[in-house]
């Protein structure tokens, strides 16, 4: 069922974890936004809170995420004191109600247990938490502690995402990740041993020196920890956005159609474990919610990629963390010193962002569900938006999508291009480079 093409594999195209996305944000968007918007949610509203730890123990020379080095542990302390604000002066003029809470980064568990229970408990306090609500967690095994593992079961957390990304070891020294197996396998079982037993595993492919025996071998040792889920994504290197990726050496990466196969060959073994393919780069168990989502049609897309919260609306709490409302999205202060000053004094820590209006918002549902379903009826959307015939020809042609009339689907084949189908919705979209390649 897979196909290469090089002409499509090669083309920079977003990932769309927003629409619009991050490439059109300006600075004419900022905190007054961000207030307004928080206060226009009426009572009882579901939302989902996304808090954001910038920092880690250790850098990776891969890693595109708004994250730094601890360093003094001084630092953390100043960052959870502007944190516990923010929480606070957000929390007391949101009506809505917290359907989830997911810690991002950098790395959450750069923070003490002692910490996270701080933050865990002002969330409690100044935010509406349905008691059913779902706590998830990223965490990075090689600052993974037993009482880590103790801290976040007792905070609610029923889910963490480990970041182990390849098991090769000269792959990992490539990478700047020096992580063996056992400290994954160690991280894992004590998350279990505390009652956290929904594990999402995160691995990639394209990375400097992987081959097919490496992918191969990484997922073999993968499957001996029974991960309910799986994301497989490609890396994107891109020196000129994210300096720390200048330490990895550009030749040694694998060339675009060696990347194809990578990604093809850990569909195939994922498939063979059981789990159901989840868009174009994450895996689930089928008794998973993601995965029961994905066949109920209620799957849906934001910025931590596919995932079966349903709640319109998403507030970031912490230094870059992303709000997406309704008509506006808008991100917070990235350089940590400003945001602490920000959240110290009591200031909304929106800086840039962009505003949603009726037509962007309809391009996202529409993106949304061709990247979550597959399938699309071009009959039900307004003439403004509808791509023109050629440019559906020539995915047609590539066997990437069928037309039957109105109706659109992403073929089996064609599931790895799928956004290149939705691209076609992007009114902002020219012949840029600033993305990754579609594969």
């Amino acid at each position: 069922m897979h196909r290469y093409l090089p002409h499509f594999a090669a083309r920079p195209v977003p990932r769309y974890t927003s629409y619009p996305t991050a490439a059109e944000f300006t600075d004419g968007i900022g905190g007054r936004d961000q207030a307004d918007a928080i206060a226009a949610i009426a009572p009882g509203d579901p939302i989902s809170l996304y808090l954001h730890i910038p920092y880690c123990h250790s850098i990776c020379w891969y890693c595109g995420c708004n994250t730094g080095a601890v360093g003094r542990v001084e630092r953390l302390t100043y960052y959870v004191e502007a944190l516990l604000a923010e929480i606070a002066h957000v929390g007391r003029r949101c009506a809505g109600r917290v359907q989830a809470v997911h810690f991002g980064g950098g790395s959450p568990n750069a923070l003490s247990p002692a910490q996270m229970l701080t933050v865990a408990g002002a969330l409690r306090a100044h935010f509406d938490l349905s008691p059913d609500a779902e706590w998830a967690a990223e965490i990075d095994p090689r600052s993974f502690t037993a009482g880590h593992a103790s801290a976040l079961n007792a905070m609610g957390v029923g889910r963490l995402s480990v970041g182990a990304q390849t098991f090769a070891p000269i792959i990992q020294g490539a990478i700047g990740r020096i992580q063996p197996f056992a400290t994954v396998a160690k991280t894992i079982a004590l998350a279990r041993n505390a009652g956290i037993d929904r594990i999402n595993l995160d691995l990639m492919y394209g990375l400097p020196g992987q081959s097919l025996d490496d992918i191969a071998a990484t997922l073999a040792a993968a499957r001996t920890l029974a991960p309910d889920r799986v994301a497989m994504f490609g890396y994107a290197h891109m020196p000129k956005l994210l300096p720390r990726q200048r330490r990895i050496d550009a030749s040694t990466l694998p060339e675009p159609e060696a990347r194809f196969w990578q990604r093809a060959l850990a569909h195939d073994l994922l498939l063979e474990w059981g789990m159901q393919a989840i868009g174009f780069d994450h895996f689930a168990r089928p008794d998973d919610s993601l995965a029961i989502a994905a066949r109920t049609g209620q799957l849906r897309r934001n910025f931590q990629g596919f995932t079966d919260d349903p709640s319109p609306t998403l507030i970031g709490l912490g230094a870059s963390a992303i709000s997406q409302f309704d008509g506006l999205i808008v991100q917070n202060e990235k350089h940590v010193g400003r945001y602490r000053m920000l959240a110290a004094n009591g200031i909304d820590a929106g800086v840039r962002g962009v505003r949603r209006d009726a037509e962007d918002r309809l391009r996202a549902r529409v993106i949304e569900q061709l990247l979550c379903t597959g399938r699309l009826n071009l009959g039900r959307l307004t003439a403004a938006i509808r791509p023109p015939r050629h440019a559906w020809d020539e995915l047609c042609d590539a066997g990437i999508v069928t037309r039957d009339g109105d109706e659109v689907s992403v073929t089996p084949s064609g599931q790895p291009y799928a956004r290149l189908a939705a691209v076609l919705f992007d009114r902002h979209r020219g012949p840029e480079a600033r993305f990754s390649q579609a594969i």
